[in-house]
Order: structure tokens, then C-alpha cells, then sequence
């Protein structure tokens, strides 16, 4: 049985191969490629590319080529129907089961893009060409939209008193067209009644670009009528799934990492009319977790710039807090706040692309930050007042996912709320540590690591885990080639490891030759061996925990770097020692 072409279209479409890629291996972009270590053979020189515009992987080595179904079936030994199955739970779609249902509901999504496809062409032709609509066309030309904008959006209008029911229905059923969302039954006079009469009208597109839902905004001042409405939710239609010009805006991912997300259509198409492409609008309900990470899929930095009033403010709030859990080390979620009373079209229309490019890059704040700042403007300084604070801000970083993350932010905000309270918080580290009396024995263990710094025991674990899987490490030597350690004499015994490992050589500890009191030292103080003393080999484990051990070193070296340049900065006060300083402390935040 085959799996229909739209099926399989839409988890193409979904995932980025890089993305699918990048779970086994380690990418570096390189133009508009990005390169890798072969997953096919062993290699000390990258030949294996992917390329996420033609969607499709290479590897110079072994010739190996195909797609992200290809490439699935390949490195995880499945059969064609189990990598789908599988992309399509990644995807965040329905598994097709070739059941009736699915059957069934192939033939209604087939008559639903069919009416959807008719409707939407109608009526934008009719706006283009009719005469009588004279009255929208002017309306657009008043907020400065041409013809371009209305074609590259397929903008429409639907006059008051339409009759397209009539003529949809020689085709198909009347419960059909209903169940579209375009038209309902008026119960008293008894007809079918198009829902967006009297409206322009927005097509709201799958990720696939076919249209899917409608937005529909009124070109007269009627107090008595909603200012914007959009499709009810349909079987194919939600209203957390979607975003309106995704299926436009995903296309510039490879060129451009961040993308806008605004409250309404008028503002994605006012910022495209200004050169501004990367933009889509949430669909009238306040920001999903499924609206991020459909995001979080082709770009690294979300930037939510709503209305620059009251309700935009506090939209932006509810988005903040309920998108934060969904923050990751390699993505970013900011704000853009305009100024009173202007949103982004016409903050772009008055001020043109490079102000609103530059605006941003000046004014954004991480979501973090803008977190932190809203609560603070609610508290007072008084104890029960920061005391609500810290709780709120605990419960906020408390719901994030990822645990690095999480330690990161809750960091952040207890940083700052010790800012407030210096004089109370001058031994605040200590405060974290949780005292316990040793036993005595483990007296003697305690005060000999007492001589070894932080750094040392960090290193003493990945020499530990790396000694103990030789075997795993020698087939994923890009896991460990790049990391640094800091202490000369484990420095030496990881280069030696390296090395060997890289000559492709079977090695054990013993020909190693390492001294033995040094062995002794590591195997006595690595404080992972606690972690794997009771836990059964699990080579996906082991990985997690080099990521884990690399993630802090890396960590240490950005904190010496930042305090280096602290110093500097203090003496030369200088706009380029700042800026080098700002970098670290953003790479600090994201690691």
C-alpha cells in the first residue's frame, strides 16, 4: 500500500533534514550546506554534506545520497514504512494507519482542498478585476498595499450579499460545505450564509502552502461587527497548529536564523510590502507550545513584536510565560516592544526596513529578561513583596523542559534579585550549598579532594568515561576531538587518547602506558562514577553525559574568558571590550 504523496510531502515539508540529520550527526554550517563526519564510515576529514534547499544528504565517501526517509531507513535499519511512522511522530503528525478512517478522511481532505482552492481564487480574481469592488481596492490602496501584495497573499474581498453556496453546491454536499467553516445555516430565514461577506479576505495556508482557513477584516468603521474573525476550527484546521505565511516564511530559513512573530495579517504583509519576508501572525488566540516548536523547527531566534498599547504588552506576557518552557540551549525566544500606539506596519511603513531592522537589533530583549523586568516593575522593596517576587520567578523556570536551560534561568533571576538585596546576599553562594555532616569514613576521601579544583574533578569524569568506552568513542571520536581541558597533565593524557582513537588502533587502558598514580587519582576522584555505578551500559546514556561534561567545560572557559575581559573593561572602559564581553555572556547564557 502506498503512502499518499501529500503524506509524505507534509513531513518533508515539516522537517528540515538537517534537523533529522543533526540527531546522529555532528553539522557545521558551511554556506548554504551544512558538513559533517561520514555516519557511513569512519573519516578523520568531513565529506558528508546536506543540503536543507534541495533536501537531500551526500556523503563524498561512500556515495551514500537521498532524503530524509532515505537517510532514516539507512542509518536505523528500518523498512520504508517504519521511517515514516517514525518522521512523522518527530513531524508531530497523525500516523497513517491505511485504515478506513484514514481512507475517508484522505476523500474529505481531498473535497476540502478542492472547495478551499476555488473560494480563495474567486474571490481574488474578483478583487483584482471586478469593478465593483472598487471600494477595497481603495481601502488597500489607502494603507498602502498594490497589486503586488495582493497576489503574493492572494488577498480577496467578498461582497455583501454573495452567492458562491449556489454554485459550489452542484458538486458537493451541502454538510460538506458547512463543515469548510465558509458558510453556516441562518436557522430563521433558513439559507446557507457565507461566513466572511463583506469582508477582505486572507488565506490562511498549511505548511504545505494550500489553503486551509481564512482571515476576514471589514473595510467599513461598524462598531456593531468584529474588526477581524477568522474560520472556525475544522478537522483540518487549528487554530494552535497553524500560523499565517509559515509556508512562506520557512523557505527563508536557510538564509535568514530569526523570525518575527505578529499579531495580526496586516502586519505580516505590511513588513513583506517593506522588504521584510520573515514574518508570520498567530492566528487570533494567544501563542501555543505547538506554534513555537513548528518555529523552533526552522529557526533559532523566535522575536515576538506585538502591538506597541496595553493589550499588545500584555499578549506578550502571556506568550512569554507560556512559551519559556519551551526554551532550548541552541534556540532563543526575544521581544520587540514599538513604541505607543504604532505596530509593526506601521512602524515599517513610517520608518522603512534598515530603522526596523536596526530597532531591533537595538531594542529586543530575551525572553528572560523581559520576564524578570515586568515582574520587578510590580514589586515593591519590602520582604513580602520580593519574597512573591522569587516565588513567581522560581514557578516561571520551574516549568522550562530543558534542564540546562532551567538551571541557567533560575540562575539568572536569583542573580538579579541578589542585585536588589546586596547587603542581605553578600555570601549568597554560600547559601546554596547543602551542609551535611560527613561521616568519618568519608572524612579522609572529602579532605584529599579538597586540593583538587572544580575544573579538575570536571576533567578526571571525562577522562574516566572516556577510558571506560574506548569502543563507543572510537566510532564517535567528533564527540570529544573538540573539547579542551584546562589542567596540563590531563591535557596531555586526552591528546594521547585522541590520538590513538584517531589512528584507528585498538587500544586499551593498559597500552595507554599511563602513569599509574595518575590512573589511580582519576579513578578514585571522578565524581561520574557515582552516576554509573548502578546503571547497566546504555551507550546513548554515555553520550548524554560527555555532552553533559563538554557543555560545563565549556562553560569554565567562557567564565575565565569573561572574567579576563571584566578586568579589562574596567581599566579601558573601551565600546569593543564591551561588545567582546556582551558575546561571551550571551554564548554563556545559551550554553
Amino acid at each position: 500500500m502506498k503512502y499518499p504523496k501529500e503524506y509524505l510531502d507534509e513531513i518533508k515539508t515539516r522537517l528540515k533534514i538537517s534537523t533529522v540529520v543533526s540527531k546522529n550527526v555532528a553539522l557545521k554550517k558551511r554556506g548554504k550546506e551544512f558538513v559533517g563526519l561520514s555516519p557511513f564510515k569512519n573519516e578523520k576529514t568531513p565529506s558528508f554534506t546536506v543540503n536543507d534547499e534541495k533536501e537531500f544528504y551526500h556523503c563524498f565517501a561512500t556515495s551514500e545520497h537521498g532524503n530524509i526517509f532515505d537517510f532514516i531507513m539507512k542509518i536505523q535499519n528500518l523498512k520504508f514504512g517504519e521511517a515514516v511512522k517514525h518522521l512523522a511522530q518527530l513531524a508531530g503528525m497523525q500516523p497513517y494507519t491505511f485504515s478506513k478512517q484514514d481512507e475517508e478522511r484522505e476523500k474529505k481532505w481531498k473535497e476540502y482542498q478542492s472547495i478551499f482552492s476555488q473560494y480563495v481564487d474567486f474571490y481574488h480574481n474578483e478583487l483584482l478585476k471586478n469593478e465593483i469592488y472598487s471600494v477595497a481596492r481603495d481601502y488597500l490602496k489607502n494603507r498602502s498595499l498594490t497589486k503586488e501584495e495582493v497576489k503574493k497573499f492572494k488577498i480577496g474581498y467578498i461582497e455583501k450579499n454573495p452567492n458562491f453556496f449556489e454554485k459550489l453546491k452542484n458538486n458537493y454536499s451541502e454538510k460538506t460545505l458547512v463543515e469548510t467553516g465558509l458558510f453556516y445555516l441562518d436557522e430563521k430565514k433558513q439559507i446557507y450564509v457565507e461566513r466572511f461577506r463583506g469582508r477582505l479576505i486572507f488565506p490562511i495556508n498549511n505548511i504545505s502552502g494550500q489553503p486551509i482557513a481564512l482571515g476576514g477584516r471589514i473595510i467599513e468603521n461598524l462598531d456593531y461587527l468584529a474588526k477581524y474573525i477568522n474560520s472556525p476550527e475544522t478537522i483540518f484546521f487549528k487554530k494552535g497548529s497553524n500560523l499565517y505565511n509559515l509556508d512562506i516564511a520557512r523557505k527563508l530559513s536557510n538564509k535568514i536564523d530569526h523570525i518575527y512573530l505578529v499579531e495580526g495579517y496586516m502586519d505580516v504583509v505590511g513588513l513583506s510590502k517593506n522588504g521584510v519576508n520573515n514574518a508570520v501572525a498567530n492566528l487570533g488566540t494567544s501563542l501555543t507550545d505547538k506554534q513555537i516548536l513548528t518555529l523552533n523547527q526552522f529557526f533559532e531566534d523566535i522575536i515576538i513584536c506585538f502591538d506597541g498599547d496595553e493589550s499588545g504588552y500584555k499578549a506578550a506576557l502571556r506568550a512569554a510565560e507560556n512559551s519559556i518552557k519551551e526554551l532550548k540551549p541552541e534556540k532563543q525566544i526575544s521581544f520587540l516592544f514599538l513604541p505607543d500606539k504604532e505596530d509593526p506596519d506601521s512602524y515599517v511603513n513610517k520608518n522603512g526596513k534598515a530603522n526596523f531592522i536596526d530597532f531591533t537589533k537595538q531594542s529586543k530583549l530575551s525572553i528572560h529578561q523581559f520576564i524578570f523586568s515586568h515582574y520587578k516593575k510590580q514589586t515593591e522593596n519590602n520582604p513580602s513583596s520580593l519574597a512573591i517576587f522569587e516565588k513567581k520567578l522560581r514557578s516561571i523556570a520551574d516549568t522550562i523542559k530543558d534542564d540546562f536551560i532551567k538551571k541557567y534561568v533560575l540562575e539568572y533571576f536569583l542573580e538579579k534579585i541578589a542585585e536588589l538585596t546586596p547587603h542581605s546576599n553578600q555570601n549568597k553562594k554560600k547559601f546554596f550549598v547543602k551542609r551535611t555532616k560527613s561521616l568519618d569514613i568519608t572524612k579522609k576521601h572529602f579532605n584529599d579532594s579538597q586540593s583538587l579544583t572544580g575544573v579538575e574533578l570536571k576533567e578526571f569524569s571525562l577522562l574516566y568515561l572516556v577510558m571506560n568506552n574506548l569502543n563507543l568513542l572510537r566510532a564517535n571520536i567528533h564527540l570529544i576531538e573538540n573539547i579542551k581541558l584546562f589542567t596540563e597533565v590531563n591535557k596531555k593524557i586526552f591528546e594521547l587518547i585522541i590520538e590513538k582513537l584517531k589512528s584507528g588502533e585498538q587500544i586499551t587502558i593498559k597500552n595507554l602506558k599511563l602513569d599509574n598514580q595518575l590512573l589511580e587519582k582519576i579513578n578514585k576522584f571522578a565524581p561520574i562514577k557515582h552516576i554509573l555505578k548502578n546503571q547497566v551500559d546504555d551507550d546513548q546514556k554515555t553520550i548524554e553525559l560527555l555532552e553533559d561534561i563538554s557543555r560545563d567545560l565549556t562553560n569554565y572557559d567562557l567564565e575565565f574568558r569573561i572574567q579576563e575581559l571584566e578586568s579589562k573593561f574596567s581599566v579601558d572602559m573601551s565600546e569593543t571590550t564591551f561588545n567582546e564581553l556582551k558575546e561571551l555572556k550571551r554564548k554563556q547564557n545559551l550554553n
